[in-house]
């Protein structure tokens, strides 16, 4: 299927030429459709799979067949996601989408001065990205109308829910008109999820591309079993091999991200740590030096696990196996991403075995283990009988169409 085959207008295909995509990601072939036809939906989509153009593309489609109102703009999409990151990037898709419409967007988030964000809303903006704590902040001051609000996305929903975000959400969607269009994004569909929709889809389409938490076919997968105190000293080992070129080093806690840069400059490998702590513009600085090459190594916090679009990461190293199974999955979607291969590899101490096995449940099948490495594990590895894990059956939707091996919108 090519994009015209999805009655999207001229200009969205001249913007999607623009980007180079031909083909649509199974996530936005089956949702574009019923959000362009105004209906309430629920997609589920691995990480990477294109999510962002599902919904962005028939918004702006519908906004732009309404018309643009004469007067200032008033905002008619809201777009909700949970981290500062993901806003960004889903404003920078929705300019580069609607380049051709006319249509105005920008985007707000907290930890950085208000003040060109709240001139940006008085000028006025018919779509309006957001993260829900600054959103409720500029809410209150009076610097945003939500009574004209006609589509509503909830982005990452399952995430929203794991950073406590229940209570604002519901806040918000208060503010806006009862009779509107909501489109809720997850990568997971667990019951608290479904708890979050409770009231607020009307009918909804329910639409999964992929079994929900399973990692992308492209990416290939390892475990190093590892001793806790050996773990610098692999990752050094394994940076002096010349693939990894683009790599994304996930941590458990702030305080491992900074101390991992801090053995790395004493091994002479460039590297940043992006996480909670560090400010808006620091952030913003460090995701450029590593998207430019300045850093060839990235540190981050499962913050960074969800939201970051950066093209070409060759390797995702999990420093710290996530206690959340599900974190494991959106963390190695960073790589392989639109089509390409990627690698995923994870560090496991003997305290993170259970980490390791409520993983390999999730995924239902087995991570390979990697031996050949010179800091293998004294504790043996006690391996169980291998399970036969049943397939995960695909959510409801029309169909589940092919994996395309041309390129494929992303975002």
């Amino acid at each position: 299927m090519q994009f015209e085959e999805l009655k999207l207008i001229a200009p969205l295909l001249k913007a999607i030429r623009e980007q180079g995509y031909d083909t649509p990601t199974p996530i936005q072939e089956m949702a574009i459709p019923d959000v362009l036809a105004g209906r309430d939906l629920l997609g589920c989509a691995q990480t990477g799979a294109g999510k962002t153009a599902a919904f962005a593309l028939p918004i702006l489609q519908r906004l732009l067949a309404a018309g643009i109102p004469f007067g200032k703009r008033r905002i008619r999409a809201l777009i909700l996601a949970p981290t500062r990151e993901l806003a960004a990037q889903i404003d920078e898709c929705f300019g580069a989408y609607g380049a051709h419409t006319g249509l105005r967007h920008t985007v707000i988030f907290g930890g950085v001065r208000q003040g060109p964000q709240t001139r940006a809303l008085e000028r006025g903006v018919d779509i309006l990205v957001a993260t829900p704590g600054r959103l409720l902040d500029l809410t209150h001051q009076g610097f945003v109308d939500l009574r004209f609000v006609e589509t509503l996305v909830l982005d990452e929903g399952d995430r929203m829910l794991d950073m406590g975000f229940i209570g604002d959400i519901r806040r918000i969607v208060a503010k806006t008109p009862s009779k509107r269009q909501t489109l809720l994004f997850s990568a997971t569909l667990h019951s608290n999820v479904r708890d979050l929709l409770a009231g607020l889809l009307d009918n909804p389409v329910e639409v999964c591309a992929t079994p929900a938490a399973t990692p992308v076919e492209s990416i290939r997968q390892a475990v190093y079993f590892v001793e806790k105190s050996n773990k610098i000293p692999l990752l050094v080992h394994l940076l002096t091999q010349q693939d990894l070129r683009r790599v994304l080093v996930f941590t458990r806690t702030k305080h491992g991200a900074d101390a991992v840069v801090r053995n790395l400059a004493r091994a002479s490998v460039s590297a940043d740590a992006i996480h909670g702590n560090k400010s808006q513009g620091q952030r913003e600085a460090v995701l450029e030096n590593f998207k430019r090459g300045k850093s060839r190594v990235l540190v981050a916090t499962d913050i960074a696990s969800r939201g970051l679009d950066i093209d070409h990461v060759t390797h995702v190293v999990n420093f710290d196996m996530p206690h959340e199974p599900e974190a494991y999955v959106h963390r190695i979607g960073r790589t392989g991403r639109a089509g390409l291969s990627g690698i995923a590899l994870s560090f496991c101490a003997i305290d993170e075995r259970a980490d390791l096995s409520a993983i390999e449940k999730l995924i239902r099948t087995r991570v390979p283990v990697e031996d050949e490495h010179p800091f293998r594990s004294s504790v043996p590895v006690v391996i169980a009988p291998r399970k036969v894990f049943s397939s995960a059956k695909h959510g409801s939707g029309r169909r589940m169409p092919s994996r395309s091996s041309r390129r494929v919108a992303s975002r």
